[in-house]
């Protein structure tokens, strides 16, 4: 890869042209039309015209997915657009992107895609206790999950325990049929979906089963000790200060406890608080906690979850300037 003046010209491995450029190079006008860049290609040889740091960004897009379609073990690449989008949301470069490898099994690798994902990933390996916060799709619960397995699997920890509060966004448990379990379970479905995209099915099963891995409401936790473990509080907005409090107290010798969250979905009645915040705030100071805030820049699903979170946050400014405007 070479660049000189207002251009960069980029040598493709025959083996992933194909992949690299899309089909009739898709992918090549996708970046002429998003970055006002002029693209030219002579083989596997690709030449390209505009701002410097607009190719950058597709320099760094072919290179990290060239690594990613190397990468046998990766089974969940992303395609030309995701790491388009994450390049330009982040201005990251190939140095900044760390690839931090979480958890590498039989089945999968996986890596940090921003600063921020890299960031939490270091403390889910360096601190204690780990707060995680921000917007949905910044793989908070994927990561920390990953991180765990990983750790297992290394022989860190004795066990995995996932919890989150059963508490009904919109829909009231009583009326869902079947035992507690059954009607918990759809609570708990992300961390199965998860588990089993991370291990062997088979796998997965046998260290449930033998409650090397344990999935369950967040009020099981009270009365517990929990040495020699990882813990994840997912969907913390949803507990209250007295709750998490709880929560970090079952911690034990050589565990360590992880509080994920999105203050901004919040299913608690008016009448009580959420507690995330709170109690994220009154251990801020401790060395052993660490604490990653996520934006909206390092939501890694589909572009659609960022539009849809732009839009309502603009409605929402929308309706708060409209009532101010009445008061006046």
């Amino acid at each position: 890869m070479a660049g000189e003046n207002n251009s960069t010209v980029i040598k493709l491995e025959n083996s992933l042209i194909v992949e690299i450029l899309g089909i009739n190079n898709e992918n090549l006008f996708f970046c002429e039309a998003k970055l006002n860049l002029q693209i030219l290609q002579k083989g596997n040889i690709i030449i390209i015209h505009g701002a410097k740091k607009n190719r950058d960004i597709v320099k760094n897009t072919i290179i990290q997915l060239s690594k990613e379609l190397k990468n046998l073990d990766q089974k969940n690449q992303n395609s030309f657009q995701e790491i388009l989008y994450m390049q330009i949301n982040n201005d990251l470069n190939e140095d900044n992107i760390k690839n931090f490898t979480v958890a590498k099994t039989s089945k999968l690798s996986v890596t940090g895609k921003t600063q921020k994902q890299n960031e939490y990933l270091e403390a889910l390996y360096s601190k204690q206790i780990v707060f995680g916060i921000g917007p949905a799709g910044t793989g908070k619960t994927y990561l920390a999950v990953a991180a765990a397995v990983a750790q297992l699997l290394e022989g860190k920890y004795d066990r995995i325990i996932l919890s989150r509060p059963a508490v009904e966004a919109g829909e009231k448990l009583g009326f869902l049929p079947g035992d507690i379990k059954e009607k918990v379970d759809p609570y708990l479905r992300p961390f199965y979906d998860a588990i089993y995209e991370l291990l062997p099915m088979d796998e997965a099963l046998r260290k449930i089963q033998s409650s090397m891995i344990e999935i369950a409401p967040l009020a099981f936790m009270r009365g517990r000790t929990l040495n020699n473990a990882f813990v994840i509080l997912d969907e913390a907005q949803n507990a209250t200060s007295t709750q998490i409090k709880m929560f970090l107290t079952r911690c034990g010798k050589n565990s360590r406890m992880v509080v994920n969250g999105d203050p901004s979905q919040v299913d608690l009645p008016k009448h009580i608080g959420s507690g995330l915040i709170d109690s994220m705030q009154a251990l801020e100071q401790l060395s052993e906690v660490g604490i990653t805030n996520f934006s909206k820049k390092d939501i890694v699903r589909d572009e659609i979850v960022s539009k849809i979170i732009d839009a309502y946050e603009s409605y929402n400014k929308y309706k708060s300037d409209l009532v101010s405007s009445y008061d006046g």
